[in-house]
């Protein structure tokens, strides 16, 4: 397992950096990034049903359209993404839940008592969201990428995703809504030593290098850089791909 770090805050350049993790190599990746205020939907989802695009418009909160499926996700320099991508696995489900196990065991080394939901999803302490997963699976690999939500907007991500229409003529897959917390307003409220942001994704990042018995956390090649920035602009950066439905 090699664990990359995103230098870039850009979603369209993370989202293009995921499909080329996935498409382009062949080793097991665990791929760690950080979003400017964006709202990511799912790749069978229609925006105007899952997104306030004027409150958007107005914010200057990005629209990007995902490679996997499932729901629309706000982002945040608040807000920890992580995205597993390996080769499938002969006579093993690309669907189960077992690639959560290493974000559970480090959140819980924590003392952060998390349990997986029936969605692939994380819930603290059986009440409140901190986790959502999607997943694409192709041809020999697979990808499960999430959230982890430490100290996001949360007003501003119930505002961005809350949409002033619904078209129920376009077929599409609809987002479940569930109650979030952050895990720092989670541990004001224990009396816990909360984090800076900065801190806190450097915990986690040292612990899921212990978890992988790692010595380093990688970036992005020149040459990959330059390659995935071509896949932004010519997919992620284009209306006709996050504007199709």
């Amino acid at each position: 397992m090699q664990i990359i770090h995103s230098l870039s805050t850009s979603p369209t350049f993370n989202l293009a950096a995921e499909e080329f993790l996935f498409s382009e190599r062949q080793d097991d990746l665990l791929f760690l990034y950080v979003n400017e205020p964006s709202v990511i939907i799912g790749c069978n989802q229609a925006i105007r049903n899952e997104v306030d695009l004027e409150f958007c418009n107005e914010n200057n909160i990005q629209i990007v359209r995902r490679l996997s499926g499932g729901g629309a996700v706000y982002h945040d320099e608040g807000n920890l993404n992580f995205c597993f991508i390996s080769n499938k696995t002969e006579g093993k489900s690309s669907l189960n839940d077992e690639f959560l196990k290493p974000i559970v065991d480090v959140l819980i080394d924590l003392d952060i008592p998390v349990k997986i939901g029936s969605r692939k999803d994380l819930w603290l302490q059986s009440e409140y969201k901190i986790t959502g997963t999607a997943s694409h699976v192709a041809k020999n690999r697979e990808l499960h990428h999430g959230t982890l939500l430490y100290n996001t907007d949360l007003e501003m991500l119930k505002k961005a995703l809350t949409s002033r229409s619904n078209d129920n003529c376009v077929r599409a897959i609809a987002s479940v809504r569930s109650v979030v917390k952050n895990l720092g307003t989670y541990f004001e409220e224990q009396g816990k030593r909360t984090f800076s942001l900065i801190d806190f994704y450097q915990i986690i990042f040292n612990r899921l290098l212990e978890y992988y018995n790692q010595y380093e956390i990688y970036q992005l090649s020149e040459n990959e850089t330059i390659k995935i920035k071509l896949l932004e602009i010519n997919k992620y950066c284009q209306k006709e791909w996050t504007y199709k439905k």
